[in-house]
């Protein structure tokens, strides 16, 4: 791993809130049945070397990354072992939960509770939650979970309970929910990956997934949840809003570099007025030192954001949003 990067002189250590350094990802971020089972044993790490890993993060500034990947009892159990306990203080692993219980019973929400449960007494830092709720998990009776649900409630009200930050992506980019043809903005991008498409069928739409996770949070205020790549990264007005009406949203804009670039002003903006509500996070497995730069030179030269707003995007805000005892990686 290079170690390439172009340092501005009094950036902070910093900590990428948003990773994947398990097992149950493919190469190119699609999954694997792991997804639908429990446990990875027998698939790659994403990351084969820890301590080229490390190299990477100490030549960097990297303090510490969130590695979303520790799914839950023994593949928990594994996550933690290679990084969180072996290296205290670098890594943050968050849990997840298994929501093919939803259609076992329609009690599954005591399953998932005792779940998280396990999880935060074995060292999970938070909750992961995949777009697949929504999007994918069914109930019973065959129909799509979506995240409001009221059945899921005491899932969001123990994460609360055990202080456990509930990292939630929801929806994908709005052109994934319209039609399947040229007219579609990102029609190069869904031809060349089909299977990102969720127009038709009985998928929700694009606005009835941004209600329902607007229902979510405002119906849970004493759970953080992380809006994971900005929830919906074009449309800055409508995440303003978000932030300020609900304290307990944050959110990260990993993966969505594209997006804020491509309206610089309104990015500043909102990064500027809700400085404290910011993580920074890539989504870029394995970590490369060119993902921080490009990262960094958005940040620094696009926006121009001063030095008080980079140290709480890049390393304060997640800090305190998460817990993390960082001394040991200063």
């Amino acid at each position: 791993m290079e170690q390439t990067f172009a340092y501005m002189n009094n950036r902070p250590p910093l900590i990428d809130a948003h990773n994947h350094l398990g097992r149950w990802l493919g190469a190119d971020g699609g999954w694997v049945p792991a997804d639908l089972a429990g446990g990875a044993p027998g698939l790659p790490w994403t990351v084969p070397d820890v301590g080229a890993l490390l190299e990477l993060m100490d030549g960097g500034g990297i303090a510490a990354i969130v590695n979303l990947d520790g799914r839950w009892d023994a593949e928990l159990e594994a996550n933690l072992d290679r990084y969180d306990r072996a290296h205290p203080g670098r890594f943050a692993t968050f849990c997840q939960l298994d929501w093919s219980l939803a259609a076992q019973s329609d009690d599954f929400a005591a399953a998932l509770v005792a779940s998280l449960e396990r999880s935060a007494a074995a060292g999970a830092r938070g909750l992961k939650v995949w777009k697949t709720l929504g999007l994918g998990w069914r109930d019973t009776r065959g129909r799509l979970l979506l995240p409001d649900d009221e059945r899921i409630a005491p899932v969001w009200e123990a994460a609360a309970d055990l202080s456990l930050p509930v990292l939630i992506h929801t929806a994908d980019p709005p052109a994934f929910f319209l039609p399947f043809d040229e007219s579609n903005p990102r029609w190069e991008m869904l031809k060349a990956n089909p299977d990102w498409s969720f127009h038709g069928g009985d998928y929700p739409s694009f606005e009835q997934l941004m209600w329902s996770f607007e229902a979510l949070v405002a119906a849970h205020p004493r759970t953080t949840f992380v809006g994971a790549h900005g929830v919906d990264a074009e449309d800055l007005p409508w995440l303003t809003r978000m932030l300020d009406a609900y304290p307990n949203l944050v959110v990260d804009f990993s993966y969505r570099a594209e997006e804020l670039a491509a309206d610089a002003d309104g990015a500043r903006a909102l990064l500027l007025r809700h400085a404290d509500r910011v993580l920074f996070g890539t989504d870029h497995f394995p970590p490369e030192a060119e993902a921080y730069a490009s990262w960094f030179t958005l940040l620094e030269s696009t926006l121009g954001l001063p030095p008080h707003v980079l140290d709480g995007i890049y390393r304060g805000n997640a800090a305190r949003v998460l817990e993390l005892e960082l001394e040991a990686a200063s």
